[in-house]
């Protein structure tokens, strides 16, 4: 799956003053990655605050980010969960025809057995008429899904193309990389590890910063899929705290105040999340100003 390899963006979802999608400001995000030189973009991901849209919204956002990029990169669409029965219903009822594959989370929240957690993605599997990339996020979901099921998964499903490796630990990823069958693709999940991940032969990432910095991001990917790694980590430390910032107060909280001090859209969110706070879009405005010496 070469279109996969690289960096990808996990596209968040703007709102309007009224709490609306921002169709004009999404589009706007979209352009800005694709000038940027992103490989790929991920739609209704977790940073697209897709639990909390509906499925009017989800189509909008669909339709918004497909028109905007007008084929010229290949598309991502998350469709996870923790009702597995429920996910292959939205995989089957989703037109899926402009899209190259599906990223789909470990269940979270019911914390499965690791047979639970392959048993989930071999019904998807099964279901879905697109390559699946697995998404493994401890953090988020309450549970890891081990190597070992990874691997099994890979190698029992031909459309298992990839995995998007989020645990941030590196021992787990170079596992992984280690053990996988050809063609099978890592890819970090951790803006932080991206970098690392490549240099031990990763693929790439799925990025939430990189929306934001698209040309220093993917220069950096660049450089290090070519094994440049001096250079490469020059630009990871550019952009290191920019990294921890986003995340100081959840996602996508950290990546909006970015955009909007960037004057592409506002920095609101819907609740349980918190717009950032003043103090942490100050500290992310400060980083901002302080990039003079990356890449436009």
């Amino acid at each position: 799956m070469e279109k996969l390899k690289g960096t990808g963006v996990a596209l968040i979802t703007p709102f309007t003053t009224e709490g609306q999608v921002d169709v004009d400001a999404l589009a706007d995000i979209v352009s800005f990655n694709i000038d940027g030189g992103v490989d790929y973009l991920v739609a209704l991901g977790t940073t697209a605050e897709s639990v909390t849209l509906t499925k009017h919204e989800k189509q909008v956002v669909m339709d918004t980010i497909l028109e905007a990029n007008s084929g010229r990169l290949p598309v991502v669409i998350g469709i996870g969960g923790n009702n597995t029965a429920a996910i292959i219903e939205e995989i089957q009822a989703t037109d899926l025809s402009h899209f190259d594959a599906v990223l789909s989370v470990s269940p979270y929240y019911n914390r499965p057995t690791q047979e639970g957690i392959y048993q989930h993605f071999k019904a998807i599997a099964e279901a879905s008429p697109l390559p699946i990339i697995l998404y493994n996020v401890p953090g988020r979901t309450g549970s890891n899904m081990l190597p070992a099921t990874t691997l099994r998964l890979a190698r029992d499903f031909s459309n298992i193309v990839a995995i998007k490796e989020a645990s941030g630990n590196m021992v787990q990823v170079m596992e992984l990389i280690e053990q996988r069958p050809d063609g099978f693709l890592v890819l970090s999940g951790d803006d932080i590890t991206a970098l690392p991940t490549i240099l031990a032969g990763g693929e790439g990432v799925i990025s939430v910063i990189a929306q934001g910095l698209p040309s220093a991001f993917s220069q950096m990917v660049g450089l290090g899929m070519d094994g440049n790694s001096e250079e490469a980590y020059e630009l990871h430390y550019m952009m290191q705290e920019g990294m921890s910032l986003i995340f100081e107060e959840g996602n996508p909280a950290g990546i909006k105040a970015i955009f909007e001090i960037l004057g592409i859209c506002r920095a609101s969110v819907r609740l349980p999340l918190l717009e950032a706070t003043p103090g942490l879009k100050n500290k992310i405005a400060n980083f901002i100003a302080s990039l003079t010496k990356i890449p436009a």
